[in-house]
């Protein structure tokens, strides 16, 4: 009888284990009102862009300007959006946050139209630190680019344009939520963001 109960128990616990690791996947159409984004800091707002409507950030914001989506928190993610760096004489750059704490502790992945780099940052407190870089071709002003991040654990990796660039390891944050990022003068738009990951509960 106790072995049975036992086995019983096993299989509960199994079970819920593995509920607890189910993967979600969402899209997030940014160009739609969605009351759980926190702009941290920036003006961000939904505008028309290309017959449709995107999500841009569009004053000045010194340091960087910072937008949180505040729906589920993720451990293991794959995250990607699209963005379009418009203007900028400082920077014109586009990102993705993720594994964040809140505005001042994440992770950050980004592109820039006026620097041939692409980087991994991780920001403690408001401290940023570059963690890992690639050279790139810059990406162009006013088109599309995409922008991946696949985090696994501890392993980190990042994509341009579909092309894998970045491949590190970090255990400093392990979940969070995710967000998107510009730096001082940039314009820039976003669109489809898109997320499969196991969600924090």
């Amino acid at each position: 009888m106790r072995l049975m109960i036992a086995i019983l128990l096993l299989m509960v616990a199994t079970t819920l284990g593995a509920r607890a690791e189910e993967k979600t996947s969402m899209k997030y159409d940014l160009g739609v009102e969605n009351p759980k984004w926190k702009f941290v800091a920036g003006q961000w707002g939904r505008r028309a862009s290309g017959g449709r409507q995107v999500l841009a950030q569009t004053t000045e914001t010194q340091p960087w300007a910072v937008a949180i989506l505040e729906d589920q928190k993720f451990s293991d993610v794959d995250v990607s959006v699209r963005f379009r760096p418009i203007s900028g004489k400082e920077d014109a750059s586009g990102g993705i946050i993720f594994r964040a704490k809140d505005g001042r502790n994440y992770f950050l992945v980004r592109a820039n139209a006026l620097e041939n780099n692409f980087r991994l940052y991780m920001l403690v407190n408001g401290k940023r630190s570059t963690i890992a870089s690639a050279r790139v071709t810059e990406p162009s002003l006013g088109a599309w680019h995409s922008i991946r991040v696949v985090a696994l654990g501890p392993k980190i990796q990042a994509y341009l344009n579909g092309t894998l660039l970045l491949d590190h390891s970090d255990k400093t944050f392990t979940d969070g939520w995710l967000g998107l990022w510009t730096k001082a003068d940039s314009v820039t738009e976003f669109a489809d963001l898109e997320v499969t990951g196991t969600v924090v509960k």
